[in-house]
């Protein structure tokens, strides 16, 4: 079973921050396509710790991944608010992000070619064009968006799907795939906000 863990950093030892949370229902999106990877985004409805459903729970964003690391924001809790754990606003409208917009990517995947970190790392990224990103991806859609920092190498890696990319603190992607190399292909958060409303609604 799929569970949900808050607050964590080094996801090797038990942190007095972190909060685990079991899974009580999926969301994939119904047009999620894993050959082209349109529409790569997922809703995960965490259990209150006691184990029950938590009424329009928060939910976390993202891939189905043993650490999900976005909180959105919802009518009640299922999670303990702390200074560890808070949830993250979404984006208010559909726009594309301008260029060059300064972005933070967490996560634990590689680190390197062959080794994962249990501890939590941070990048900052800057968002991409989507001309630019078209010469990267050529089957590009409104949908997602791309991110990097081509000259410091820097972007997100294997293992770091379904985390977050933050802009000036709102959540507006969710890591989704790429090459070896800047730039990384995330899902455009505010492409989705009325399927994501929909389904928080349910």
């Amino acid at each position: 079973n799929t569970t949900v863990i808050l607050g964590a950093h080094d996801i090797a030892e038990p942190e007095k921050s972190q909060q685990v949370r079991g899974v009580l229902k999926y969301h994939e999106h119904p047009e999620y396509n894993p050959i082209t990877n349109e529409n790569d985004i997922m809703l995960l409805q965490a259990r209150s710790s006691e184990g029950t459903e938590g009424l329009g729970g928060h939910q976390g964003l993202g891939t189905a991944c043993p650490a999900c690391q976005l909180l959105l924001q919802s009518r009640s809790c299922s999670a303990t608010l702390n200074e560890y754990v808070q949830p993250i606003p979404l984006p208010r409208t559909g726009s594309d992000l301008p260029t060059g917009t300064k972005c933070m990517i967490a996560g634990w995947g590689l680190i390197d070619e062959d080794r994962a970190t249990s501890k939590l790392f941070e990048t900052q990224v800057s968002i991409y064009s989507r001309r630019k990103c078209s010469l990267f991806y050529p089957h590009l859609d409104s949908g997602m968006v791309c991110a990097g920092s081509f000259h410091q190498l820097r972007d997100s890696s294997q293992g770091d799907s379904g985390g977050p990319l933050v802009c000036n603190k709102v959540a507006q992607g969710v890591v989704s795939f790429g090459y070896n190399a800047p730039p990384g292909v995330y899902a455009r958060i505010s492409n989705y906000l009325p399927w994501i409303r929909k389904v928080m609604k349910k």
